[in-house]
């Protein structure tokens, strides 16, 4: 039941970024400058990230009992790298 909702969470959080996803995408076309679709475009970058981490939060939370220790960490670990290639 808990590992439910964890995975209901988990997409609706993606079904949520992807609904801004494509609002922006019609604004961008709707505004129709360059300058406009890059200030949404960085909106954007901010998601991204931010859902990721929270649906792997998520994750990670249903899968605490489930995986060894190391392999948590692991997971952690890939997931400042990913985050950190994002930074430049």
């Amino acid at each position: 039941m808990v590992m439910e909702k964890i995975v209901l969470g988990m997409g609706a959080l993606r079904l949520f970024s992807g609904t801004i996803e494509v609002i922006a995408a019609i604004l961008i076309i709707y505004l129709g400058t360059v300058e406009r679709a890059m200030m949404i475009n960085a909106g954007l970058a901010v998601l991204g990230p931010t859902v990721l981490i929270l649906v792997t939060t998520l994750g990670l939370f249903g899968l605490a009992g489930k995986i060894s220790l190391v392999k948590f960490a692991l997971i952690f670990i890939g997931v400042l790298f990913i985050l950190a290639g994002l930074l430049k």
